[in-house]
């Protein structure tokens, strides 16, 4: 019988039939074939019914085994007695013996028959006695072995024996009869019962050898190790290198490797000079361990990779997987079939990682990996905790994240809370807000709010900081939990380090019942924000004008309308509507819609158009003669506006901008502070003394005046005031802007090459020629007195390097892209 899913076995048995698990790198019903053939049975029929294509690919007719092989496949499960029953045209004619082909055994199979047949039963049930037989059916038998009464799988209050049914049994053919065809029928809970009522002869064998259910991972394990011990007998391949170390003839093993049994090791693997393997570990075939690599009781399937110093103790790997140099996984950890685990990776104990994921290097991963893509290292990326809705960013581990921020703040204190439009952000946001109460964290939830509406209330209010779930720029399948500090800034990478050690522990606080915190709706947020927003930004002279506004079916739209409802302008507005069904929207749909803006502008005579992101945070503008305004040339633009007017201060920006933004600045005697491209470093520095703009270069304007945070609606009432002020449009500004020679690149490279390639980035740095400068704020950029530049980063939550090379014209700028990357890429390799 091997029609089981083995569903407690998983991730083993995720895309495999649990009869294929190998036990000493052999399928267990390969060794229950082998103890049939060894007691003279060799004409077996297979009962199949999950992934049945795997069993007969790999055991066919049996010849290999000596053997005769027929199957029989269920479309539907029909329990123990309906598979059977389901292969009654070959059982007709004689006597027959039904075993699991999951189940690891060596009861003596001949002495069962025998006690059969000189009791004339109609059925033989196998038994054996057991330390817990929770998990079991319970048998009792009368002193002459036949069967009094028995239950399945009973309670403690029910338990009146030790004596549990193996599932092996040996049938008269008519016992058939008794079994409905095409139906779901058990053996033991249908058919074994009716017929003791009927007076059968039904029988009980106690057997003495050795049997295992494999049901459990701690099972799997403790049969391994059984069968390493010699506790059942098994046919294990190979000779005997010393007293339980087990060598397959074709394995290559160092004279220096350190080998404690008992252990296995299988064919053709590879052990290097200084790995250790310890006892109880089976190294499947193929496999490699490499120098320094580490197993005790570690159960290593076929054609895996074990990298240099990898560490593995009490856990199970699926076949072809790579674990990489210094990666460690712990006791009772499973993983699955075909995964990476990334160098220095950790899998701390009992977790779970299904097939065909990837651990990041360095990652360290203390719940089970199932849905998710990969293991990451980083639990922040560069716009918050992010993933895909109800696959990586799950209400469980909104809770978690949720519980870690309560756990690094002071108990009473308070925390803003503001979702997007979207439904996934709304359902998630409950989640949240459910976890931060529960650890003694007051709520302010805003409910739906522009993303600078919750930053602003989050920088005014007494909170220590907020939370804000947005649906994924451009990806309607994927959220961002936005954490902040209570600036209303993203959290500072420090403060990020420390609720991720938290999350990774999970020792998060809980309140007690009394100190429950409360959630509460601020009535005014928005009104507060406009009447902060139109004190502190100057929209004088604007009533004359023109202007055409997308909000593009977000939260902007809950705003604007007070917004401009108190300056006064003619504005024509589109898409006002919350969309919760499309919170965001493809590139194709983004360029459709500014191209539709493009038309409103140029058609209206408007002095310009303004897109906003779904939260209210970033911008694409369109000029009066309807042709957008890249990012790029945006940013530069309205640098240009704001530094003719006010003509002096300073301006952040990160270092990855053209270095046209300081010819610019310079011509109106305005100067340049360079941050590192991180978000919290541009808010850090937009709230030094003297700012008067900073900008990231992708659509996101801070309004130093009003706020250190990236603000599209307050970049925009800056901008009406901007223009109406200044006797040029758009597009004259932007024309009176050099042409830009930017270029960038970004090239592939393994977390664990990191380090090396910026090491030999800083030395290529230093013996350059005479004549330039390093700068180190983010990465490394090399300045030339001609002002041509490269800048190398290493990407925070990818494993790439990014370029950017600008020179004073094209070719030159390619140029060193193309001799940077070569740097980069030999380093990689």
């Amino acid at each position: 019988m091997a029609g089981g899913e083995g569903t407690r076995l998983r991730p083993m048995t995720a895309n495999q039939p649990k009869p294929l698990l190998p036990v000493v790198n052999r399928p267990i019903m390969e060794h229950v074939l082998r103890l049939l053939k060894r007691h003279g049975v060799t004409e077996t029929v297979v009962t199949l019914q999950f992934l049945a294509a795997l069993v007969r690919n790999y055991f066919g007719d049996g010849d290999e085994l000596g053997m005769s092989l027929q199957y029989a496949t269920e479309d539907i499960p029909l329990g123990t007695a309906g598979s059977v029953k389901n292969a009654a045209d070959r059982l007709r004619d004689d006597r027959f013996l039904v075993i699991s082909g999951d189940a690891l055994t060596d009861i003596d199979l001949s002495d069962m028959i025998r006690f059969h047949r000189e009791n004339g039963a109609l059925v033989t049930i196998g038994l054996k006695r057991v330390p817990n037989p929770l998990e079991f059916g319970i048998i009792i038998v009368d002193d002459e072995g036949r069967v009094q009464r028995f239950l399945e799988k009973p309670t403690w209050g029910q338990v009146f024996s030790d004596t549990v049914n193996t599932g092996i049994y040996v049938m008269e053919p008519e016992v058939l009869d008794s079994v409905a065809a095409g139906e779901p029928v058990d053996w033991s809970s249908d058919v074994f019962p009716a017929l003791l009522d009927k007076g059968a002869a039904i029988y009980g064998y106690v057997a003495d050898g050795y049997w295992e259910d494999v049901g459990t991972h701690d099972s799997y394990l403790k049969a391994q190790a059984d069968a390493l011990s010699g506790k059942v007998e098994l046919d294990i391949g190979g000779f005997e290198l010393s007293p339980g170390v087990w060598v397959a003839d074709s394995a290559s093993v160092d004279p220096d490797a350190v080998l404690k049994g008992p252990l296995l090791i299988g064919d053709y693997a590879k052990v290097e000079a200084g790995a250790e393997l310890r006892e109880y570990t089976v190294l499947g075939n193929n496999a490699v361990v490499r120098e320094g690599a580490f197993l005790h009781r570690a159960i290593v399937h076929d054609n895996v990779y074990l990298g240099p110093g990898a560490h593995l103790r009490g856990c199970v790997i699926g076949k072809s997987t790579d674990v990489m140099a210094g990666a460690r996984i712990e006791e009772n950890a499973v993983i699955g079939d075909e995964c990476v685990i990334e160098a220095e990776a950790y899998v701390s104990s009992g977790v779970k990682v299904y097939p065909f994921k990837t651990i990041e290097a360095g990652a360290v991963v203390n719940t089970s990996v199932i849905w998710e893509s990969r293991g990451q290292r980083n639990l922040f990326g560069p716009r918050g905790v992010s993933g895909l809705v109800n696959v990586e960013i799950t209400a469980e581990l909104c809770v978690r994240l949720a519980s870690a921020y309560a756990t690094t703040l002071k108990k009473g204190e308070s925390v803003v809370t503001s979702r997007d439009c979207s439904l996934a952000a709304r359902a998630l946001k409950r989640a949240v807000i459910g976890a931060l109460t529960a650890g003694a964290i007051n709520v302010l939830d805003l409910e739906a709010a522009p993303l600078p509406v919750a930053r602003f209330h989050t920088g005014r209010e007494p909170v220590a900081g907020g939370i804000a779930l947005r649906t994924t720029p451009g990806d309607p399948q994927s959220v961002d939990i936005v954490i902040m500090d209570d600036r209303g800034a993203d959290l500072p990478p420090a403060a990020q380090r420390k609720l991720e050690r938290v999350f990774s522990r999970q020792e998060f606080r809980r309140a007690f019942p009394g100190e429950i915190a409360q959630l509460t709706y601020p009535a005014r947020a928005i009104e507060d924000y406009t009447h902060e927003l139109l004190r502190h930004v100057g929209v004088g002279g604007v009533r004359d004008m023109k202007v055409v506004v997308d909000c593009a079916g977000g939260t902007s739209s809950l705003v604007l309308p007070t917004l401009l409802g108190r300056v006064g302008i003619e504005v024509l507005t589109v898409n006002a509507r919350l969309d919760d069904v499309s919170p965001t929207e493809t590139l194709a749909e983004r360029r459709r819609d500014l191209q539709r803006l493009s038309e409103l502008v140029s058609s209206s005579r408007a002095a310009f158009g303004v897109r906003f992101d779904p939260v209210g945070e970033r911008i694409a503008l369109v000029d009066e003669k309807g042709q957008l305004i890249n990012e790029e040339r945006a940013l530069l633009v309205v640098l240009d506006l704001v530094a003719a007017e006010r003509r002096g201060g300073q301006v952040a920006l990160p270092v990855t901008t053209t270095r046209v933004a300081e010819q610019v600045c310079r011509f109106h005697g305005v100067q340049v502070q360079w941050t590192s491209t991180a978000l919290d470093a541009l808010t850090s520095a937009a709230a030094g003394p003297d700012m008067i703009f900073a900008a990231d270069g992708r659509g996101g304007f801070v309004v130093p005046e009003f706020s250190p945070a990236i603000d599209g609606l307050a970049a925009f009432m800056r901008l009406l005031g901007l223009v109406a002020r200044t006797r040029l449009s758009l597009s004259q500004i932007d024309a009176r802007i050099p042409e830009v020679k930017l270029l960038k690149r970004t090239v592939p490279t393994p977390w664990a090459a990191k380090g090396a390639v910026m090491r030999s980035v800083i030395e290529a740095a230093e013996s350059e020629p005479d004549g330039h400068r390093v700068d180190t704020t983010d990465g490394v950029r090399v300045t030339r007195d001609d002002g041509s530049w490269v800048l190398v980063l290493p990407a925070a939550a990818e494993p790439v390097t990014d370029l950017w090379a600008e020179a004073p014209d094209i070719d030159g700028a390619q140029a060193l892209l193309e001799r940077w990357s070569r740097i980069v890429e030999q380093a990689a390799t």
